[in-house]
C-alpha cells in the first residue's frame, strides 16, 4: 500500500506526478493500492460551483496517470479543500468491500471545513482499514488545539455495520495529511544548520508528534518510520528554498503518515486458537519527501508499506464467466454466479471496460443484471444470464473486463480477467464507436463519479468542451452541434447508438433592430430558460421568403440567442423545418437519445423490470 500527503496550496496539478507515485520503478508492480490525501486544495467559491459539475483537477490528474497501471479509483471524499482518493488494481476490486466515507469539520469550532478529517474505510479480504487524511491547526503554539481537533476527529467519526464503527476499532488505521507539529524550543539558525550539515537526528527529540506520542493517551499505538528526509515545510513556492519572507517561519515536518494496527484481544493468538484468522502486520519499505515538486510550499510526503495477513475471503460474492473473444455479436452472452448471501438489487448491472478504465461508471456499454429469474439464480446458485445488443458492443479491435456493479454495496462485486472484442467496424458509424485511444480524451462518466458525499473539486483538463447547462435539457427544439475538434467516443452514462441528422439544418435569423432593443443579459436569459415556459417560445418562429423571423411578441424575440452564456465550441439550431433543406457546409450533428442509465436516481424513470432499454 502506498500511502502520499500533501499539502498543495491551492496550485494547480503538475503536468507530471510519476515520481511521487513511484510510478518509474519496479515497485509499481507490487503495489496493490494507493491511498492520496491533499489539502488546501483551490475551493474558492468559483472554484467549488465548477466542482460540483465536474471532478476537480487533482483528481482527473492521478486518474489519468494510474489508469495505465491498472489502478481504479475504489472511493473519493472531499471537504473543501481536503481531499482523499483511495486507488486499488482492478482484480482487487471485488474483495473490497463495505466502502463507507466520513469527514468532520474542525474549523471555526466546527463550522467550517478548511481544517479537519475526512476518512475512507473499506473491507480489503475480510480485514477492516481505516485511511484517515487530516489538516490540523497551524503555528507553533497550537499543540494543544491540534490534539483536541484530533480527538474530536476520532470520536465524530462513526461508521454503519457490525464491526469497526470507529475509526480506531479498525483493524489497520492510516493517519496522515498535514498534521501541522512544529519543532520547539529550537532557533531557526540551529534548524536550519542541522538540516544542512544533514544532523535529521537533532531535531528529531524536538519534534511536537514525536513528544506527543510518548504523552498524549489519543496517540498510543501509533508509529511513524524514521524521519530522514528533510523538514518539508515552509518553502519559497517554485524553489527549494526556506522560507525566506519578513515572517521567516522554522522549517518543520508538518507533512507526516503514521500508522496503528489494532491490538489483538486477549487470547487470541495463543491457546489453541488460530493466529492466522487475526494477526495482521505492517512493515514500513520506504518513507520519504519529494523535493522536486516546487507547485507549493509543502512538499509531498510517500511511504510504502508491505501489509501481510490471511486472507479471510477467497471467492467474489459475483463470479462472472464469458468467452475468451468476441468476434461475432451473438457471442455477447455473460452468465453470472451470485454468492450465498449476497444483497441483490433491481438496480445492479453489469458494465464492459476498456482495460485501463479509471473508475467503476467509466464503462463503454452495460446491461441491466436484471434476469427474470434471478432470485430464483440466487436462491439455488444457478447461474443468471444477460446478453449485450448489438448496437452496445464497440467496434473494432480491444481488450476488454466485465464488471457486476452492485448498487447496494456502490462497488464492483465481480471483474473477468481481460478478454478481446474483435468486432467490423460499421462504415457509417466506425468514428462515433471507435474509442480506441480517445477514452480518456472526453469521459464524460467523470460527471456521475462522485456521491453527495464525496464531491471533488473543478473540471478536468481545461482544453475540453463540456456544457453542462441545467437549462438546455428543457429546450425541445434545440440541438448542440459539435465543432469538428470535439467530435469523437464519448463514455456517457448511458452509451448508446447515435442516429445521424440531415446536414441541412437551417440556423435562427433575428431582424438586427430586435436584438438592438430587445437584448437581455445571460444572466436573465438563463433564468426564463429554466421556466417552465421556456421550451414554449419556439412556437412562433416562422418562415418568410426563405429568412426566418420571430414574432416580436414572443420571449425568443426578447433575447439574443447570442447571450445564452454557451461555449464557442456549440451552436443552437433548430431541428423543426430543417428536413428536405440543403446546406453548402459540412457539420454533421448528433442527437443523443435519451435513455435511462444506471446513474439515473433509482426513484426516476420506469424500473428495470419493466423491460425497457436502460
Amino acid at each position: 500500500i502506498t500511502v502520499v500527503t500533501w499539502n498543495v496550496g491551492t496550485a494547480m496539478p503538475p503536468n507530471d506526478v510519476t515520481s511521487l507515485l513511484h510510478l518509474n520503478t519496479g515497485e509499481t508492480n507490487d503495489v496493490d493500492m494507493i491511498a492520496i490525501g491533499l489539502q488546501e486544495v483551490n475551493s474558492k467559491i468559483n472554484k467549488r460551483l465548477k466542482d460540483a459539475l465536474f471532478t476537480d483537477q487533482w483528481s482527473e490528474l492521478f486518474m489519468d496517470v494510474l489508469s495505465p497501471f491498472h489502478f481504479i479509483l475504489v472511493s473519493t471524499v472531499r471537504m473543501q479543500g481536503v481531499i482523499l482518493l483511495v486507488f486499488a488494481k482492478y482484480y482487487h476490486l471485488p474483495f473490497l468491500q463495505d466502502i463507507q466515507t466520513d469527514c468532520t469539520r474542525t474549523g471555526l469550532g466546527g463550522y467550517w471545513g478548511n481544517k479537519g478529517g475526512v476518512s475512507v474505510r473499506l473491507s480489503i479480504f475480510g480485514h477492516m482499514v481505516c485511511f484517515l487524511n487530516c489538516h490540523l491547526p497551524a503555528h507553533l503554539e497550537k499543540a494543544e488545539q491540534r490534539k483536541e481537533d484530533f480527538a474530536t476527529i476520532l470520536h465524530m467519526q462513526q461508521f454503519e455495520g457490525p464491526v469497526a464503527n470507529g475509526i480506531l476499532d479498525h483493524d489497520l488505521v492510516f493517519w496522515f495529511g498535514d498534521l501541522n507539529f512544529r519543532i520547539e524550543s529550537l532557533d531557526i539558525c540551529f534548524v536550519k544548520y542541522a538540516i544542512d550539515s544533514n544532523a535529521l537526528s537533532q531535531l528529531w527529540e524536538k519534534d511536537q508528534l514525536n513528544i506527543a506520542k510518548s504523552t498524549w493517551p489519543v496517540l498510543r499505538g501509533f508509529q511513524e518510520g524514521p524521519l530522514n528526509f528533510p523538514p518539508t515545510f515552509k518553502f519559497d513556492v517554485g524553489t527549494n528554498k526556506y522560507d525566506s519572507s519578513a515572517k521567516k517561519r522554522k522549517p518543520a515536518w508538518t507533512d507526516r503518515i503514521l500508522w496503528k494496527i489494532k491490538p489483538p484481544r486477549k487470547g487470541l493468538g495463543t491457546g489453541g486458537h488460530r493466529p492466522s484468522q487475526g494477526v495482521l502486520s505492517v512493515s514500513q519499505l520506504c518513507y520519504c519527501s519529494h523535493m522536486e515538486y516546487t507547485v507549493s510550499d509543502h512538499k509531498p510526503v510517500a511511504a510504502i508499506f508491505a501489509v501481510q495477513f490471511a486472507s479471510k475471503v477467497d471467492k467474489p460474492l459475483v463470479e462472472i464467466y464469458v468467452a475468451d473473444e468476441w468476434s461475432r455479436p451473438e457471442q455477447a452472452v455473460v452468465r453470472y454466479k451470485m454468492a450465498v448471501g449476497f444483497h441483490r438489487s433491481s438496480w445492479d448491472w453489469i458494465g464492459l471496460y476498456r482495460v485501463g478504465f479509471r473508475h467503476p461508471k467509466d464503462y463503454v456499454s452495460y446491461v441491466w443484471a436484471r434476469s427474470d429469474d434471478g432470485e430464483r439464480c440466487l436462491e439455488k446458485q444457478l447461474c443468471a444470464q444477460v446478453v449485450f445488443s448489438e448496437e452496445a458492443l464497440p467496434k473494432g479491435n480491444g481488450e476488454y473486463i466485465l464488471g457486476y456493479y452492485s448498487n447496494t454495496s456502490s462497488s464492483l462485486a465481480g471483474v473477468t480477467e481481460p478478454f478481446q472484442i474483435s468486432l467490423p467496424r460499421s462504415e457509417e458509424g466506425s468514428s462515433s464507436t471507435d474509442s480506441s485511444g480517445s477514452s480518456s480524451e472526453e469521459d464524460d462518466s467523470t460527471l456521475v463519479l462522485l456521491a453527495p458525499k464525496s464531491r471533488s473539486p473543478s473540471p478536468g483538463k481545461m482544453k475540453r468542451h463540456r456544457s453542462r447547462s441545467p437549462s438546455l435539457a428543457k429546450f425541445q427544439g434545440l440541438i448542440l452541434r459539435p465543432s469538428s475538434r470535439d467530435r469523437g467516443t464519448s463514455r456517457s452514462p448511458s452509451p448508446q447508438s447515435r442516429r445521424s441528422l440531415p446536414r441541412n439544418i437551417p440556423a435562427i435569423h433575428l431582424p438586427q433592430e430586435e436584438l438592438g432593443h430587445h437584448g437581455v443579459k445571460s444572466k436573465e436569459l438563463g433564468q426564463a430558460a429554466e421556466s417552465p415556459e421556456g421550451s414554449s417560445f419556439y412556437q412562433t418562429v416562422q418562415e418568410q421568403g426563405g429568412l426566418r423571423h420571430v414574432s416580436a411578441d414572443s420571449s425568443l424575440a426578447r433575447a439574443d440567442p447570442r447571450n445564452l452564456g454557451l461555449l464557442p465550441a456549440l451552436r443552437l439550431e433548430m431541428i423543426d423545418q430543417a428536413l428536405g433543406r440543403r446546406r453548402e457546409s459540412a457539420d454533421q450533428g448528433y442527437y443523443p437519445c435519451r435513455r435511462m442509465s444506471p446513474t439515473s436516481p433509482a426513484g426516476c424513470g420506469t424500473s428495470p423490470k419493466e423491460g425497457h432499454s436502460p
